[in-house]
């Protein structure tokens, strides 16, 4: 880098640094009569810590050389639950479970060995849990004073989301097997307890493989709910005679693909009422729904995760356009909210890019995101296009760091929910289904003609970038179109036959439904592969990979790169050795967030 450019790096508001400082995050969102915890998540040192929240006070009760996160399905959650005298948790660097109580005592292990533990749910003295060794999966109880481990089911490919009745004589949970996804297809199952052993378990909803369930819940007289797509969207359905029906909902995902265990988006007060989120149009709403009757509490938010209630308020993880994620108290009466942690933008209010809603024609249809406008320029500026992972996943209209970053610098953004994203119903998310590099490519694709037509952006100016699968269709587009003039792949796939050689189980048969048999469809995959049409590659293109990446594994980035190098391409590629897949080091994300931007001022000065 010459002086020149340091310099005015250096000058630069709103660093890279900066950028990344403001991802501290949170999870897990768990009200008991102890009071209010979560998990934290600081970029700084990478760490997860379950933070107290009681009478106006706030405390952290990790403590050092402890992390609090996850790792069964490689993509965690349910890293803890309380207990009735503290909280239970599942240890980052071991996967080990263990038991805290409020004092100031050091954590006890429960367990020792090379199981993972997941999904936590704390019950008549006894966590259950997600239990992974190797590639097998069970759901597991352990006693909180004998540590003994019992197992409860076992035999289907995954489970999730165990729940015990208050009266403990009903146990639920979902479960899925080979090659289905937890979006695609799941079921829920139920066991009833007689006397000290658990009868057969039978299946409520879920065995025709045509509806995906999550979430289920008892209320306190012990009737079943859960979240099912049965109705074409994730809504709120109840027990009654033996019988899962509908109960009153917006049209509407009322939860988000369950990439990661243990989530909340809802909550059943009794068999009329409940507490919810959902989306419409991509923005988050979030109400109490009583019959016919909603009471709205959504206020200035447009994200709500790990929803808890009290007589006194509704409690949330949330962010807005405006504000990063928060732990918020809505006050009942008033709907006043109370940040009890987090929501500290960067940046001040004038200084932010809002999203506007994005609808835009894409192909024979239609796809959606949100647009950014590029801050600080009077002219049509140049874009970039983010475009998320999964890739049944979604992004959100949320104060992001990252894209704040791209805007400050002039560049406009666009941050898809292109066709196979979650959010907008099953049909919308199933779109996705063989046409991986397909759809997804249309839509990114797309979005650059539509944005130059309506005199936002600078078409001829675009730039792509995604992680993982985001990768995986930034690659195809620079391979298979010519609309952007460079891009990048962080942790991106570039063989989609290599990843289903390579990958985790979780994820084992996913390319089986996004693209097709590997054997029986190899014509559709060569097709489809970046890798093996590296030589229609003309633009740019940075790489960035971490070392201990198990989902898509470094070789691939590094095939990758080789290819292009050998087509005169220009490349480059950072590699992280203490990274998985997705960096949670500070220094860097920090360093992959400013050589993004300075490899494309270098394309945009002519220098790459």
């Amino acid at each position: 880098m010459n002086e020149t450019r340091a310099s005015s790096l250096k000058a630069e508001p709103f660093s890279a640094a900066q950028a990344v400082a403001a991802g501290i995050d949170f999870a897990e969102l768990q009200l008991g009569p102890l009071g209010l915890f979560w998990n934290e998540y600081r970029p700084e040192d990478g760490a997860c810590r379950i933070w107290h929240w009681r009478d106006g006070k706030t405390r952290c009760l990790t403590p050092d050389g402890f992390s609090v996160r996850s790792r069964v399905y490689e993509y965690g959650g349910g890293s803890f639950c309380l207990s009735d005298d503290g909280v239970l948790f599942v240890n980052e660097s071991d996967q080990q479970l263990y038991h805290q109580s409020l004092g100031d005592q050091r954590p006890v292990a429960l367990t020792a060995g090379d199981c993972r533990y997941g999904d936590l749910h704390f019950a008549t003295g006894h966590v259950l849990a997600v239990e992974e060794q190797a590639d097998q999966h069970r759901l597991v109880s352990i006693g909180l004073a004998d540590h003994q481990r019992r197992v409860l089911a076992e035999g289907a490919d995954f489970y999730a989301a165990p729940i015990l009745s208050p009266d403990g004589k009903r146990l639920a949970w979902i479960e899925w097997s080979r090659p289905h996804q937890p979006w695609t297809a799941t079921r829920l199952m139920v066991a009833e307890r007689n006397d000290s052993t658990w009868a057969a378990p039978c299946c409520v909803a879920g065995d025709d493989g045509e509806e995906s369930i999550q979430q289920p819940r008892f209320d306190a007289c012990n009737r079943l709910y859960c979240l099912t797509d049965r109705g074409g969207y994730w809504q709120p359905w109840n027990e009654r005679a033996g019988v899962l029906k509908p109960m009153e909902a917006a049209e509407a995902d009322h939860a988000p693909a369950p990439w990661q265990l243990g989530g909340c988006t809802w909550l059943p007060v009794d068999e009329s009422t409940y507490l919810a989120s959902w989306s419409e149009a991509g923005f988050g709403r979030l109400g109490l729904r009583s019959g016919g009757v909603l009471e709205d509490f959504t206020g200035t938010y447009s994200r709500f995760r790990s929803l808890a209630l009290d007589e006194q308020f509704v409690y949330a993880i949330a962010a807005s356009p405006a504000s990063p994620s928060a732990v918020i108290a809505i006050e009942r009466r008033s709907h006043a909210a109370l940040v009890l942690a987090g929501g500290i933008a960067p940046l001040p209010p004038e200084q932010i890019s809002r999203p506007r809603t994005l609808r835009y024609p894409s192909a024979s249809s239609e796809a959606n995101g949100f647009f950014y406008p590029a801050m600080n320029t009077a002219a049509k500026p140049p874009l970039v296009v983010f475009v998320h992972g999964g890739p049944t996943s979604a992004c959100y209209p949320v104060f992001d760091p990252r894209i704040q970053y791209w805007t400050q610098r002039g560049f406009a953004v666009a941050d898809l929910n292109y066709r196979g994203s979650s959010g907008y119903g099953r049909v919308y998310r199933q779109a996705l289904h063989l046409n991986w590099g397909v759809v997804d490519v249309e839509d990114a694709c797309a979005v650059v003609a539509y944005l130059d037509e309506q005199g936002l952006v600078d078409g001829r100016c675009a730039f792509i970038r995604g992680g993982s699968a985001g990768g995986y269709t930034s690659l195809c587009a620079l391979a298979f179109r010519d609309v952007f003039r460079a891009g990048a792949s962080l942790y991106g796939v570039s063989d989609p036959v290599a990843l289903a050689r390579a990958t985790h189980k979780f994820e084992g048969d996913y390319l089986d439904w996004l693209i097709g048999d590997p054997q029986l469809d190899a014509e559709r995959y060569r097709a489809r592969t970046p890798l093996l049409h590296a030589d229609r590659i003309r633009a740019p293109v940075i790489f960035f990979q971490g070392e201990l990446d198990a989902v898509v594994v470094p070789q691939q980035t590094r095939d990758m790169v080789k290819a292009l190098e050998d087509n005169g391409v220009a490349v480059e590629a950072h590699y992280y050795p203490d990274e998985r897949h997705g960096f949670r080091k500070a220094a860097n994300q920090a360093h992959a967030l400013e050589h993004e931007w300075l490899f494309y001022r270098r394309v945009m000065d002519g220098l790459a």
